[in-house]
């Protein structure tokens, strides 16, 4: 990756050109079912989820078929909002919207019960002005989540690189979850670091992460990201 891939992963024209190039569906960092206990740990099945980033993923398909029924997806990129519209053509609850979630205006404020992010977050941080466009992303997931609503993010940053970023932008109440890089669906295979469904012990500089996990586990982490009005 060059560094003007890089520093464009924050803009439209960077994934309208790959979506062009990579028309195949691809998922970031974990598929539906291994992240499945995870979101029926914390999300509803009666409550609106917002799938940020949604690409041509098929994790929302797979959040379908497990009983969601209310899942809008948004994308900065035309080319993969038309074809996913395209793709579930027959298939009307499955909304795609082309949007910037760093202005999510279209959507009023208290719109969604939960917001699911795998890479979004993680995409802006590699663009320009990085942190000013991810706050602004932030405030904008803060003001359409309702009161209660958790705000789901699956990345690789470890609670070092995340947590000040998460707490500057808005009072969130986080918990810390973790799942291997290469988690199996087959879940009599698996000897996971640290069991999915358990938190791991947070504390305010996240240094008791490497406590529980030992240092630089292969695994992305996952806040839970609880909008609290205090």
């Amino acid at each position: 990756m060059t560094t003007t891939g890089t520093q464009a992963y924050g803009e439209a024209w960077y994934w309208d050109n790959r979506y062009s190039n990579e028309p195949g569906s691809f998922d970031w960092y974990q598929k539906y079912p291994t992240l499945a206990p995870i979101i029926n740990l914390y999300v509803p099945h009666s409550q609106p989820i917002l799938v940020v980033g949604s690409g041509n993923s098929v994790f929302s398909e797979g959040m379908v078929d497990d009983g969601y029924t209310d899942v809008v997806n948004i994308d900065i990129s035309s080319v993969v909002i038309e074809a996913m519209q395209t793709k579930y053509r027959d298939r009307p609850h499955f909304k795609y919207i082309k949007m910037d979630v760093r202005d999510m205006s279209p959507f009023e404020s208290g719109s969604f019960g939960a917001i699911i992010d795998k890479g979004t977050l993680d995409s802006i941080l590699c663009g320009n002005n990085s942190r000013q466009h991810a706050t602004k992303m932030l405030e904008e997931v803060w003001r359409v989540l309702k009161d209660n609503g958790v705000y789901i993010l699956v990345t690789y940053g470890a609670p070092l690189y995340r947590l000040r970023l998460l707490r500057e932008s808005c009072s969130w109440t986080i918990k810390l979850h973790v799942i291997e890089k290469l988690a199996s669906e087959d879940k009599s295979n698996n000897n996971p670091v640290w069991e999915l469904t358990k938190p791991v012990p947070l504390n305010d500089d996240g240094s008791s992460v490497d406590e529980a996990l030992g240092q630089n586990p292969d695994v992305h982490y996952i806040y839970i990201c609880t909008k609290e009005i205090k």
